[in-house]
């Protein structure tokens, strides 16, 4: 299921909102010594293709966008702890400024949600006058924001309020509860009380758990979808975030300071970076044009140079990769982008001397700006990662088809742009088709090789939050529950495992994965790249391929016992999504939550919360922070 959509004209925030948010809140910081703590959970477990070496050598925009609003603020005392780097933290040992901190943030993907209920049980455990106010936060929080709350009422482990939003929410959320906290009251208190008197219920991008007098949830409020900040170069600059890291350490606690600049490129050599978000197709398994409210957002050329170059003169990084969800969806805005790129100069070279970054696009849009590309690639563009899915057009039609992607293809290798082809496979494509049509997964990956692929991307079609098809997958008892006795897991979500299929012999999916990867990664082209290059793109070719192989070795080695279990083991399936356990409603007694599928109980009779019973004790229920 789709979020929903505001009203048409109420998807965005006025102009100016965020910058005159965090003006106020830098305007009272002397009177709120806040010390903040962001946790991006992270589950060891998803190592293998194709996120491996990403993975653990780009910090996350997400978590590093949360520090920049904190820090730009006024909240200078925020630490940003990578599990990557970091996997024996634990929360319950965290001392900031010699203090247990303010506020504990946890932002997770779907994909790493042990690690993330791991985070909040741990931060549980830390004695209620003295714990820390818990927000949870990032894709998990967004889609299934119910999944941070325990519904189970002897072991009330929970977030105290999932941020189904952005920036902007967080910092109103903070905003409202200052007006609420005394000068010597925890943070959390002050959010107990702003909950309980309905003060958070018009602040859009929240859901919160009213709890009974033991502190176990009773029910969800879902106050509904965010509003969007409009124009993007009202971001806090990511160079803030950067200087907030905590470094690597196989401790439990935090360090005495943060990550020194001069260290941040060693550790991360690349850097992620926002450049724009939306997307115009709507594919059926995509839930990125439904978050965006059917919006395409952009930051300027100005502002994009300006991150650059800050950035490098800062950490030193050199390589980078853009958050977009199509780099090139808007041309006007895409032009001006890679436009004053072109023009930059870092310490009196051009901007592509110093720097190399890459996007996400489609196969349409990058031929629809083919006498651009020259200067794309001037702007330091060095390789675009393409949604292909399909080049048949069977799964989904984006305007590809053979000979458009192949055109694409050699139109960014002609400018010495790396091609990086991102495919779908699906029950009905075989691994190899006969005849004319290259329908086959092997027959596609040849053509694209063919066509100057650098790397490749191949993962298996998966129930996807958010998305339009994500109940039908269930529904139709297309997903599994068990594989010859072992649970579907969420770090299982990734699409490198076959964990959704009507195919009678599934375990052939999962063999045809490896064997795409194997037939595009393998020692045989590698040795065939330095011998006998074909395109100047050699180099690149080169360490792609060892990184595919390193990459291909950790997926066999993961997958390859599931592929097993789906051969011989008995599949036990669902037939409906997973929903929250507890009831959940908007911010009005008896109205619908935004947030909240088809099958979820709702409350069959709500009291406005200032009539709760006075009698309760202290809420059991605890924040968390998690940003995609």
């Amino acid at each position: 299921m789709e979020l929903p959509r505001r009203s048409r004209g109420d998807e965005l925030l006025p102009p100016g909102s965020l910058a005159a948010l965090r003006q106020r809140l830098r305007e009272r910081r002397s009177g709120h010594d806040l010390t903040t703590v962001i946790a991006c959970a992270f589950d060891h477990r998803t190592r293998m293709l194709p996120f491996i070496y990403a993975d653990m050598r780009m910090a996350p925009a997400g978590v590093r966008s949360i520090g920049s609003a904190m820090a730009d603020a006024g909240f200078e005392k925020t630490r940003i702890v990578l599990q990557q780097w970091n996997p024996r933290f634990r929360p319950a040992h965290m001392r900031l400024d010699g203090r247990i901190p303010d506020l504990f943030l946890v932002s997770s993907m779907q994909l790493h949600t042990a690690a993330c209920r791991q985070l909040i049980r741990d931060a549980c455990s830390i004695d209620a006058a003295r714990r820390p106010l818990i927000i949870a936060g990032g894709p998990k929080a967004i889609y299934e924001p119910w999944d941070v709350f325990s519904a189970d009422p002897r072991d009330p482990w929970a977030a105290d309020v999932a941020i189904t939003g952005e920036e902007f929410v967080l910092l109103a959320l903070i905003e409202a509860l200052l007006d609420f906290k005394s000068p010597a009251e925890p943070l959390r208190q002050a959010f107990l009380r702003a909950r309980d008197e309905g003060a958070l219920d018009g602040l859009p991008g929240l859901v919160y758990a009213r709890t009974d007098h033991r502190g176990a949830a009773v029910e969800l409020v879902d106050t509904g979808v965010q509003r969007l900040v409009a124009d993007l170069d009202e971001l806090p600059h990511p160079v803030l975030g950067y200087g907030l890291l905590e470094p690597p350490s196989r401790t439990t606690t935090l360090g005495a300071r943060a990550l020194p600049p001069e260290s941040v490129r060693r550790l991360s050599p690349i850097g992620s970076i926002v450049l724009t978000f939306g997307c115009k197709f709507a594919c059926p398994y995509c839930p990125i044009p439904a978050y965006n409210q059917r919006q395409h957002r952009a930051k300027s050329g100005a502002r994009v140079a300006d991150e650059f170059t800050r950035l490098y003169q800062t950490y030193g990084i050199r390589k980078y990769f853009g958050a977009d969800d199509n780099f090139f969806d808007d041309k006007a805005r895409t032009l001006d982008i890679v436009e004053t790129l072109a023009r930059t100069e870092i310490d009196g070279l051009p901007l592509r001397k110093r720097i190399r970054w890459g996007t996400e696009v489609t196969v349409h849009d990058t031929l629809r700006l083919r006498d651009h590309l020259r200067n794309v690639r001037r702007a330091g563009v060095r390789s675009l990662w393409l949604g292909v899915e399909d080049m048949t057009a069977t799964l989904v039609k984006k305007g590809q088809s053979v000979s458009k992607t192949t055109e694409a293809l050699g139109l960014l290798r002609e400018y010495g742009i790396c091609p990086m082809p991102m495919m779908m496979h699906h029950d009905q494509q075989p691994l190899i088709s006969r005849g004319e049509r290259p329908y086959g997964l092997l027959n596609q990956i040849r053509l694209l090789r063919r066509a100057g692929a650098v790397s490749m991307q191949v993962l298996m079609l998966v129930p996807a939050t958010g998305s339009k098809l994500y109940s039908g997958t269930y529904t139709s008892g297309m997903a599994y529950e068990s594989v010859a006795g072992r649970r579907v897991e969420p770090h299982m979500l990734g699409g490198n495992y076959v964990i959704a299929s009507h195919h009678p012999k599934p375990w052939r999916k999962q063999f045809n994965i490896l064997l795409a990867y194997a037939y595009f990664y393998n020692p045989l082209r590698f040795a065939k790249v330095l011998v006998a290059p074909r395109t100047r793109l050699y180099l690149a070719d080169a360490v792609w391929q060892v990184l595919g192989m390193w990459g291909l070795a950790l997926t066999v080695r993961r997958t390859l016992g599931w592929a097993a279990r789906l051969r011989f083991g008995r599949i036990r399936r669902l037939n409906a999504p997973p929903v929250s356990a507890l009831p959940m409603r908007g911010p009005a007694p008896a109205s619908v939550a935004d947030h909240a599928l088809p099958g979820t109980p709702a409350t069959p009779r709500s009291a406005p919360l200032r009539e709760r019973e006075e009698s309760r004790g202290p809420s059991l229920a605890l924040p968390i922070l998690a940003m995609s």
